[in-house]
Parts: C-alpha cells; structure tokens; sequence
C-alpha cells in the first residue's frame, strides 16, 4: 500500500515537471513570435496635380490605372478625400505634419521658408527605427531648411541614381520603381521602411498631342469636360496630354506593387495613393472648388484592411495621413517630437467592414489657401477659407478685391500656363466673349455656397438665395469656430502675417518689378501676351 502511495506520488511529480516544462516551452515560443512580429511598412505615392475622377476605379474608362485600381480592389476607395490646401508645398505639408496649412506658419503659404518647429512623420519614424527614403518629388517647392548643417529631407532621404528614356519631354526621366528597388537593396535586414513616391506627373509642361500621338488616345473619348470650359478640340488634347501622365505615373505604381510581391513585403505594407491637389487647368488647380481639393485616395494593406474592395464615403482629410501612419508604426504622438496633430487616425475605417458611411463623427472638411504663387502687388495671397459638411462648400473670400488667379499684368500666375488657359483668354480677346473669363479668372464674391453633389462644377452659387441663408449662417459658424479652435491667424485677425512671410522662390516680387520696369527674364513669363509661364525647377 505505502509503495502504491509512492508511486503515485512520484506519477504526480513527473506529470507537473513536464506540464511546467511545456508551459515554459510555450511561453517562450510565444515570446519568440511576438519579437518577430513585424510592424509594418508604408509606400505613400502621391502624384503631382491629378484630379479624383481621372482614375479607373472610380469610373473612368478613358485614362487606364491598373496600379491605383489594384490598390482600390485590395482595399478601401475613398470617395470624399480632401486636401485642406489646393497647392503643392501646402498640401504636401499638411500630409506631413497632420496640420492644416493655417497651422502652419509660413507652411501655409506655396514656396516657403519650412518652420523649423514642425517635425514630419517621416522624420519621427527615421529616429524611432524606420528605413525610410523617397523618390521624386517631397516636399516642394521652398526651402526645407537644415539640421546639423545639413539639408533637411522631409519626404526621407532622397533615391534619385536611376534613370530612363523617358516618352516625352514633360516626363521626369527618373526611374521611380528602380529606385524604389534601390532602396530595398539598401535596407539593413529586419528594419520595417517608410517610402515616399513622389511623381512629377501629370504636372505641366506637357508635350502637346502626346496623348494621342503616344498614348493611342481619342479627344471623342474624353466622356466630360468641365462647364467652366469650352468644349473644344484645344481642351480634350490638353485633357489627353494630361491623362497620358497619368498612366505613366500609375505605371511605376504598378511596378512597385509588384516588385513588394516578388519579395514577399506586400502584405504588410500599408500603400496609400493619392495626389496633392487637382488637375494644373483654370479654376481648379490651387483655387478652393470641388475639383481643386477633392482627391483620389486607395488604401491597402492586406494584413491590416478588413473585407477590403469596400468604397468608403466618409470626409478623409490630408491631416489625417500622419497620425495614422504614426499609429500603426506603434509611435506614439508624444514619442514623435511633432508638434500637436489635428488630424485623426484612419485605423478605425481600416479595421471595420463596414461601406458607405462608417463613422458619423466624420462629416465634414475644411479648406482654404493664403498665398500661392506671386504675381500680385508685394506678394499678397488670396486667402480663403471653407468648409465642406453634407452636400454643400461654402467659402469666405477675404479680399475680394485682390484677383484670385493672381493679376492680370502679369499673367494670372496661380493658373499654369497651358493650352486651355490659353484658349480662354484668347475667347475673350478675340470673340468678346468674358463668361469663360470670367468663371476662370475674374474676381468673385466675399461668400460662395454651392451643392457640390448636384453641382460639382460649382457653377450656381447660392450664397444670395434666401432659401439658403439659414444653411449658410451654419456653415459659416461652425467653420470659424472650428478655425479658432485650431488658432487660424485669418480668423483671429492677425492674417495679414501670411502675406508677410517671405517669398522661397526665385520671382520675388515679381509684380512690382515688372510694374517698375525691370526686364524680366522670359523663363519666368511670356513677355509678349503673358498667357503662358514656364516653370523653373523651383517652381515645380
């Protein structure tokens, strides 16, 4: 009896040595996979002045994007992303920051001086363990300033080495997807990356008719074209020319898609796609309407997206790219050294399953500019601000008397020159026709309110029908209480600083000196009519 007691006592033992030793096992087994749980990695390619409509996967079967289109089936298209600030520098930093552009001090305006204050996402990453890099165009154009002496590379250090023959003379030759390969040579084993594509196309200039010419396209393919324009065979090329690059930067895309494939990261890397604002035409580029701040957005992350090829309708900001990234990296915002976000994460959108609307705190945008490109007495800007909610964009211009493509003197220098711009103004030298003129480049109201569901083109304004008035109060309300809440120096009456900053690039004073006598260089206008400006690498 005593040696069974034994026995059984001695069973017991052994059964605990081995339960405890395959618990360690597991433990440690566990403690090995959370270690090699990797964070995730982050392509954000960002094209140069690309409107939302102009994508295959929202609809439009004349320009073909397979690169943007496969992003948009793996994941989430975005259907109301809005840039805060319709001009490159701008927008680019409010992507950068998680900031507004009024946040920004000098930021907010195109060609600045970079404030030194404002860290960029890219830069928190770099010192919290990222490799991270870029290709192409960052953040430009202005001056980013320097850190130990050195140049400070805001969108990541800089892979630019490999080169092509490019199709056409208004196309980079920079081999975007063979430097994006580069660098992922370069990167040191096991570290997670944060890359920056960042194409000049479509920017202008374009070669004329390339479209056609090199692209196969028909000018009776393009299905619309804007009510603010003419519908002429002038505009559809010059529609064209721009859709040609288009698919040639979705075609790095694609290739950068598929080199992630090849090495087996696509998985876990968050792509974002998206531009910096809308298509380089009258009335849209680095203006305040529906086609100016209204974006392409796909998201994918195959690891992370839940019932992806869902199309999101919530208002998306730029503002909001930032701390999403940060998130998702595990920084916290506080580890970060960026000065207070205002944007909000996107996880909540990625990790639901949820179409159309999925979050109601999500309803609204704001939008604005201050100064863009010069052209106007001592530099001044065109401020304005907005807000989008519901259906509606309502606007405040501040100075109504200023021009708000820039003066006519001196070219309207906040519209690129083009062969639409050029048509327009010739309408109305030679037909006596001011309508198209004038939805282009006259001055306009202190108020603007428009229903850009039933009217994207923003055609009628409502701002004076009695109908509207209660809406509009609204709007208007909440816009200036959110702005003063965010510490806007236009809403708190200091917005004269804006036009105060100094000017990056290399036209200083352009009107003034023109006024004055002063020969100007013809790169920097058209001496002769002052409908086209060619623009200098510091303009781009």
């Amino acid at each position: 009896m005593k040696r069974n007691n034994t026995y059984q006592n001695l069973k017991l033992i052994l059964l605990g040595i081995a339960l405890i030793s395959a618990t360690l096992a597991c433990s440690k087994k566990n403690e090995g996979s959370l270690q090699k749980e990797k964070k995730p990695n982050f392509l954000f390619c960002i094209a140069d002045d690309a409107s939302w409509q102009h994508f295959g996967a929202y609809g439009c079967n004349w320009v073909e994007t397979p690169g943007f289109d496969r992003v948009a089936n793996s994941g989430i298209l975005f259907t109301r992303a809005y840039t805060p600030n319709a001009k490159c520098a701008p927008s680019r930093a409010c992507i950068l920051t998680g900031r507004n552009s009024w946040q920004l001090e000098e930021a907010a305006n195109h060609s600045p001086n970079f404030p030194a204050k404002f860290k960029t996402y890219v830069e928190a990453l770099g010192a919290q363990g990222y490799w991270v890099g870029s290709t192409g165009k960052g953040w430009a154009p202005g001056n980013p300033g320097k850190v130990d002496g050195k140049r400070r590379e805001l969108a990541g250090k800089k892979f630019n080495t490999h080169k092509l023959e490019a199709p056409t003379n208004g196309i980079s030759p920079n081999d975007y997807a063979q430097n994006f390969s580069q660098f992922l040579k370069e990167r040191p084993e096991g570290e997670p990356f944060c890359f920056w594509y960042g194409g000049f196309e479509p920017h202008r200039p374009y070669d004329f008719e390339s479209g056609e010419e090199l692209g196969g396209m028909s000018k009776s393919g393009v299905d619309k074209i804007p009510e603010f324009w003419p519908d002429v065979d002038t505009i559809r090329s010059d529609m064209l020319d721009y859709a040609f690059e288009i698919e040639y930067f979705d075609s790095h895309l694609k290739r950068m898609l598929e080199k992630l494939d090849e090495i087996g990261e696509l998985e876990n890397t968050i792509v974002f796609v998206t531009a910096d604002n809308g298509m380089p035409f009258p009335r849209i580029k680095g203006q305040v309407y529906e086609y100016s701040n209204h974006l392409p957005l796909a998201v994918m992350w195959p690891k992370g997206i839940k019932n992806p090829g869902r199309r999101v309708d919530d208002f998306v900001n730029f503002i909001d790219f930032a701390p999403t990234i940060l998130e998702l990296a595990g920084v916290k915002e506080e580890q970060s050294g960026m000065q207070p976000i205002t944007g909000k994460s996107l996880s909540e959108l990625f990790y639901s399953e949820k179409e159309g609307s999925v979050s109601t705190k999500r309803d609204f945008v704001l939008v604005g500019k201050e100064r863009h490109d010069v052209g106007r007495p001592d530099d001044q800007g065109y401020p304005v601000r907005g807000i989008i909610k519901g259906d509606y964009l309502y606007l405040r211009n501040f100075k109504t008397g200023r021009w708000p493509a820039g003066n006519p003197e001196t070219g309207y220098l906040n519209c690129d020159g083009s062969p639409t711009k050029t048509y327009i103004l010739d309408t109305r030298r030679k037909k006596g026709q001011l309508e198209f003129w004038e939805m282009n480049f006259g001055k306009r109201p202190s108020e603007e309110l428009y229903n850009i569901t039933n009217d994207p083109f923003c055609m009628d304004n409502l701002a004076e029908n009695e109908e509207f008035q209660e809406l509009k109060s609204g709007l208007e309300i909440e816009m200036k209480q959110r702005l003063t809440e965010q510490g806007d120096p236009r809403i708190l009456g200091n917005g004269d600083v804006f036009d105060n900053y100094p000017y990056a690039g290399a036209v200083h004073n352009f009107y003034n000196r023109y006024m004055n006598g002063e020969k100007i260089p013809a790169d920097w206008v058209n001496d002769s009519d002052f409908d086209t400006y060619l623009l200098t690498p510091q303009n781009k």
